[in-house]
């Protein structure tokens, strides 16, 4: 199985066949528009116009499971993420990355991954958040918060997994090791 097997939703309720995407590197994201992480959008934009012609595509898949942090519409979270921050990188419909209603596609990247842990300054209260949300957070790959990217090579196999708190230096490493 690869990412390349599953079907998603357009932020416009279109469906998606991710196999359109074949030889492509993927970025996969779980977004929030009122999360301390959102100025993200900014990097993940620029990393995409830098990349795209070597064959990225980002796929921003919103979600509110943590805290709320996605409120409004797919069209409003449309609006938000263009206005804002000049997004062009594809968007979806608003998804649950965890739990029984996570879309196929969450449940293979989380099935398929381990949590490998929180880096830098927001270490320590990522993981009181985490642990307040799953004592065994630590043992399991559920999405721990906003913003986990997955590198997904041009086969549609997963490279690496990401939590918010990485350096996007890190990430962008990643995404050109596959271009």
């Amino acid at each position: 199985m690869s990412a390349f097997d599953f079907k998603v939703t357009a932020q416009d309720g279109k469906e998606v066949d991710l196999a359109d995407y074949k030889g492509k590197a993927l970025l996969i994201v779980n977004t929030a528009t009122g999360c301390g992480f959102t100025p993200q959008y900014k990097e993940l934009q620029e990393m995409y116009e830098e990349l795209k012609d070597k064959g990225l595509e980002i796929l921003d898949f919103p979600c509110n499971q943590f805290a709320n942090q996605t409120p409004g519409t797919d069209e409003e979270i449309h609006t938000f993420c263009t206005g804002r921050f000049g997004i062009t990188f594809p968007q979806f419909k608003k998804i649950d990355v965890n739990g029984e209603d996570a879309i196929p596609l969450y449940k293979w990247l989380t099935a398929n991954t381990k949590f490998e842990g929180f880096d830098g300054i927001a270490k320590v209260a990522m993981n009181a958040v985490a642990k307040k949300m799953d004592k065994d957070f630590k043992k399991n790959g559920n999405i721990k918060w906003n913003f986990t990217k997955f590198v997904i090579d041009r086969e549609g196999n997963i490279v690496a997994r990401f939590e918010p708190t990485a350096d996007i230096a890190k990430v962008k490493a990643c995404v050109e090791s596959v271009l």
